[in-house]
């Protein structure tokens, strides 16, 4: 099989390859941090603690959109990469044809449904009256960007499904800094308010989706289909649908619990709704690392899987998950030690009492972070052998674990049970994860025994 510039996981050092593999993949994640930081710094700093509230009032639905899509072409990116292990090239042309025609009508279908679906949105998540008008002009202005989001993490999942993790995270940096420089054109001298941060961040993405294509083509001639190719097929597509949909559900239902925790906070008023976005910002910094190891071991596990290498899957998910232990417990003692600084980074002289509803939520999920790093590894790694039901039905436990706290338990215990919503959810995900994992293993490996045997 033709390899161009793509990268074999199915050898060498299991830990050696993942940190290789997810060090560019991180790189990314925090340059994407990077923006979303800067948006909200920018807008905080230069229009005031109300726009700030306006724009995280629709982070967590935003974050719901783009979990779609993450987990959608990310599931697309697992049999491609099943096929590049395997080392089926027809299979491989066939898993992007059918990639690109799967983004594209999803692109259509996402963007018609979420921009008709603002109000109702806005009104679900109970957006407070005095930012109400600011919240909707970027959260439209956001889902008519979809089609960039999609194609960005489409063509991101296409090249790390072939071992190529570098290439998006050159071009999230050249996003990531755009971003930033037309935040600042567009809020200051344009003087276009929310619209002009939500605009930066479109454009942005959208340029930076279309440059990585064309670099990509250019670049890998495994990419390179013919007309033949091209031409739709509905067996491979719903194939595909298998595995990509119940991930992008799944990922999207996990937010719904987010949502809840949202509607808790926006329910208190603007400035729980401050603190909280503050905190939540920098609160990414460990989501994103763990993130970005996961998908090192999900495009790890799918070519192994298809190599039928069953002791390096297990050997990798051990070291990873040592790994982004050790990479949590680093990260929550900054974040704890440096709690104080976190809301300042985005209003200008806040008040006590922003300050507070950030520390609270740090000092409530930080310590968690244990849970967060083992059920990104354990769910992925069953999702990239191919059983989409046990990490489906893990979601939906933390998804009534969130909304238990968010909704239920707010009333009587306030704040800090929407904050205990998300390690809560965690914990108990974990509880069915953990054995799931172990017994598909045991069985992957007696199957693998019986093979070897015959």
């Amino acid at each position: 099989m033709a390899k161009d510039r793509t990268k074999d996981l199915t050898q060498g050092t299991p830990w050696k390859v993942i940190a290789g593999f997810s060090l560019p993949v991180i790189g990314g994640n925090l340059f994407q941090l990077f923006y979303t930081l800067a948006d909200s710094m920018i807008v905080g700093r230069t229009l005031g603690a109300d726009a700030l509230a306006a724009v995280g009032a629709t982070a967590t639905i935003v974050y719901f959109v783009l979990c779609f899509i993450q987990g959608l072409t990310g599931g697309c990116g697992i049999l491609l990469g099943q096929a590049f292990g395997a080392g089926n090239e027809k299979q491989v042309r066939e898993s992007v044809s059918a990639s690109v025609w799967i983004s594209a009508l999803f692109t259509i279908v996402l963007t018609v449904l979420c921009c008709s679906m603002v109000h109702p949105i806005l009104r679900m998540l109970n957006t407070p009256v005095d930012i109400y008008d600011r919240t909707y002009t970027y959260l439209f202005i956001i889902f008519l960007g979809n089609g960039a989001t999609v194609f960005y993490n489409m063509i991101s999942n296409i090249l790390r499904a072939l071992g190529d993790s570098r290439t998006p995270l050159y071009f999230l940096i050249f996003s990531s800094l755009l971003n930033v420089v037309l935040d600042v054109v567009f809020i200051v001298p344009f003087d276009m308010d929310v619209a002009g941060a939500a605009w930066a961040t479109v454009l942005a993405q959208a340029i930076s989706a279309a440059l990585c294509i064309v670099f990509a083509l250019k670049r890998f001639t495994i990419l390179h289909l013919s007309a033949r190719e091209w031409r739709f097929s509905a067996e491979t597509a719903w194939r595909h649908l298998k595995v990509g949909f119940p991930m992008g559900f799944q990922m999207s239902v996990m937010c719904i619990g987010q949502l809840a925790m949202q509607a808790a906070v926006n329910r208190i008023g603007t400035s729980a709704i401050a603190g909280y976005t503050a905190a939540n910002k920098v609160d990414q910094l460990s989501v994103l690392v763990d993130n970005a190891v996961g998908i090192g071991i999900a495009n790890y596990v799918a070519q192994n899987y298809g190599a039928g290498k069953m002791d390096r899957i297990k050997k990798g998910v051990w070291h990873c998950f040592l790994m982004l232990t050790a990479m949590n417990f680093a990260m929550g003692a900054l974040l704890l030690l440096g709690q104080s600084f976190v809301v300042p980074m985005f209003v200008t002289n806040p008040t006590a009492e922003i300050m507070q509803y950030s520390k609270d939520y740090l000092f409530t999920v930080v310590p968690f972070y244990f849970f967060l790093g083992a059920l990104l590894v354990y769910r992925t790694a069953i999702q990239s052998v191919g059983n989409t039901w046990a990490p489906f039905a893990a979601c939906v436990i933390e998804l009534a674990a969130r909304i238990l706290c968010a909704s239920v338990l707010s009333v009587p215990f306030g704040y800090r049970a929407v904050c205990f919503a998300t390690p809560f959810a965690w914990l108990t995900a974990l509880s069915l994860l953990i054995p799931v994992y172990i017994v598909l293993i045991r069985k992957l490996d007696g199957g693998q025994s019986t093979q070897t045997k015959t």
